[in-house]
């Protein structure tokens, strides 16, 4: 049952960053909800209050700026998966979104509360590392840049603090040779492993980005890995993608829980990196 909470609805993100620092953990940003709700619900966590942010304006909108990417943190999955400037930059990201949960989440979860919600087993965050996103965070009179690699920190928990609030992601938008893929596996709602890569190609394979998510408590870049391919030719990075794999499966962290043991996990780490490195090359 869903506990009595109050529901503050700021008018700015000034004002909603302002109620943040003034109840700290008793306060929570609400958004979509459809994560915050449910847990809720389930009794897992309990809020006296919730401060809506659904109503500010300027952060639902997907725009262009200066070779990079712009989305506004309360632009829904839905928007996303259906936003011409996102098909034409982002494909990858768009098809991403399209398959994030189901068609009900889709309508009324937002990137921005799946991204802050930093619940292991979701798709979106690992995408990003590799794709070099920043996130912006503001308070009442500031905002800083966090790179979506050191945004997550472990499960439930990014590195926001207690006064900020998320209003925009910003990705750069790849040069004409740059390719990337996102593959994800799992036989849950959920996905059980998801593998991004990104890289140039011209002549060569360079720039190399590769991320790992779902496996464990939050997605990482795996440096490890990116070195196996880096500066190769097309056909020396094919012959190391499965060593790539392996490594990249030795560093996701993963755990064993209903979504499969660490071990299994680890394999199909492998076998997406390799899928998905083929897939971007394609």
């Amino acid at each position: 049952m869903l506990r009595r909470f109050r529901l503050e609805e700021p008018e700015s993100v000034a004002e909603a960053a302002e109620l943040l620092g003034r109840f700290g953990e008793s306060a929570k940003v609400y958004a979509g909800g459809t994560e915050l709700l449910l847990a809720m619900k389930e009794g897992l966590v309990q809020y006296e209050r919730l401060i809506n942010v659904k109503k500010l304006t300027g952060l639902s909108d997907v725009t262009t700026a200066d070779g990079t990417l712009v989305i506004g943190a309360l632009c829904t999955h839905h928007q996303l998966e259906n936003s011409p400037v996102l098909r034409d930059k982002l494909p990858a990201l768009t098809k991403l979104e399209q398959n994030v949960a189901n068609v009900r989440v889709r309508q009324v979860g937002t990137i921005g509360g799946n991204i802050c919600f930093a619940e292991p087993h979701a798709d979106p965050g690992t995408l990003l590392i590799a794709l070099g996103a920043t996130m912006i965070a503001e308070q009442s009179s500031s905002k800083r840049e966090i790179t979506a690699e050191d945004f997550f920190v472990d499960a439930y928990e990014t590195a926001l603090q207690a006064d900020e609030v998320l209003t925009k992601i910003q990705v750069p938008i790849p040069a004409p040779n740059a390719r990337s893929a996102y593959l994800k596996f799992g036989y849950l709602e959920r996905p059980s492993v998801g593998v991004a890569v990104a890289f140039n190609l011209n002549g060569g394979v360079s720039g190399v980005r590769i991320a790992v998510g779902c496996a464990g408590p939050a997605p990482r870049r795996v440096a490890e890995a990116e070195a196996l391919l880096e500066g190769k030719s097309k056909d020396e990075a094919l012959r190391h993608v499965a060593e790539a794999g392996a490594a990249a499966g030795r560093a996701a962290q993963a755990i064993s829980d209903l979504h499969g043991s660490q071990e299994y996990k680890e394999h199909i780490v492998g076998v997406l990196l390799k899928r998905a490195f083929q897939s971007a090359l394609s």
